[in-house]
């Protein structure tokens, strides 16, 4: 006769069980380690904080300082030879299987040193959860044995798989290779899917990239960030407070006057103007350019669109050889695809002075309004409108 555990639950209620505990693993992930410690997006209460703090040590054997210091190095280093885990740089199949030896060898002293920064260094940091790492996976063997009876070791065993699959793997391997791009961020990071439910909203890689200080990962209506869900439910306890979850931009209807403040206003938004860009004036012309496209081009259509917003940086060389072929033959395209980069550099230069900027963007607004490109026209106008304050 086996032994069931104090609780003797059923075959299905131990499924719930499990899918709990591994759900609370995931939101400490993600709300703790993540948007708390690695990038300062959220404050977390005390007590909250150190109940992340106690079930990670419990269910994954991994401390704050490292989790964040490798997290942090991956977002300084991304797609290169010194990211810790970059499917671009070792192979899809090494990061989705070998994602939790990976953050192993990449806990090296200098790492923890640089990174490492601004994260618990207080006595139970010090003399449990970073020196008897193993002690916290082996208390939760043994309260899974002793409640659950002997169905408590594939519990276990299922605890200690979930982050290295989810969040080791699957996050950082899937999300740096196939997926979605709302906004073209300088490294190859996608979203998995609009419904952050199963990793805690980490699904939203490419938004969490491209806004990493952000404590919200959703960008769509259409996304669903239920780490989110959990900051604001927690918020209204007094448990958590978000320190910012959307750039600093407003859009004034009827403003025509530049100012220093739209330019700053643009640059805080820069990644969603550039989402604009596309929208409303890269695909409207090439949709008229399409007929006016070669037999050899035409076939190629899809691609070509996706070519002409994406990252210079992440274009491959054969792509790049055929875009450059599509801009020699139709100009307006070149004008369009030139005007986009131009306006990238407003925020890409290093030491302009915001009455400096202020002058380059309205050249540059001077310059489209005078293309004889309609939508190019009209973005100039829209872009006069921002603001850093809602009302002009």
């Amino acid at each position: 006769m086996s032994f069931n555990g104090l609780l003797d639950l059923s075959v299905w209620q131990l499924i719930a069980v499990t899918l709990v505990l591994t759900h609370i693993t995931i939101v400490s992930v993600t709300l703790y380690l993540h948007r708390h410690s690695a990038h300062n997006a959220l404050d977390l209460h005390p007590v909250l904080k150190h109940f992340f703090r106690f079930w990670l040590w419990m269910t994954t054997a991994q401390n704050t300082k490292e989790w964040t210091a490798i997290h942090r190095k991956h977002h300084a280093r991304c797609e290169t030879e010194e990211d810790p885990h970059s499917p671009v740089v070792l192979g899809i199949r090494k990061v989705l299987l070998e994602g939790a030896e990976l953050y192993a060898e990449a806990a090296t002293p200098e790492t923890l040193e640089r990174y490492g920064q601004r994260t618990p260094e207080d006595w139970i940091e010090r003399n449990v959860y970073s020196r008897y790492k193993m002690l916290g996976i082996m208390l939760m063997a043994v309260l899974n044995l002793a409640l659950f009876g002997v169905h408590g070791i594939w519990i276990w065993a299922v605890q200690m798989m979930w982050i290295p699959v989810w969040a080791a793997g699957v996050v950082n391997g899937v999300g740096h290779y196939l997926g979605y791009r709302n906004f073209e961020c300088a490294d190859n990071a996608r979203n998995i899917s609009p419904w952050g439910i199963l990793i805690g909203g980490e699904e939203l890689h490419n938004n969490h990239h491209t806004y990493p200080n952000s404590a919200k990962l959703s960008r769509r209506w259409y996304e669903v960030d239920i780490g989110w869900g959990y900051i604001r439910l927690f918020q209204l306890f007094g448990l958590a407070k978000p320190k910012g979850y959307r750039p600093i931009a407003h859009y004034v209807p009827g403003k025509q006057e530049m100012d220093v403040e739209t330019v700053q206003a643009i640059t805080n938004s820069r990644f969603d103007i550039m989402r604009q860009y596309r929208k409303r004036v890269m695909e409207p012309v090439l949709r008229q350019q399409r007929s006016l496209m070669d037999d050899e081009i035409r076939p190629r259509y899809r691609k070509l669109k996706q070519l002409l917003s994406r990252e210079a940086t992440l274009i491959k060389p054969k792509d790049k050889e055929q875009l450059e072929t599509v801009l020699e033959r139709h100009e307006i395209l070149r004008q369009i695809y030139e005007k986009s980069h131009e306006l990238q550099r407003l925020w890409r230069q290093r030491g302009l002075k915001p009455q400096e900027k202020l002058q380059a963007l309205m050249e540059w607004c001077k310059e489209a309004e005078a293309s004889g490109i309609r939508y190019l026209e009209e973005f100039a106008a829209h872009l006069r409108a921002y603001s850093l304050r809602p009302v002009a």
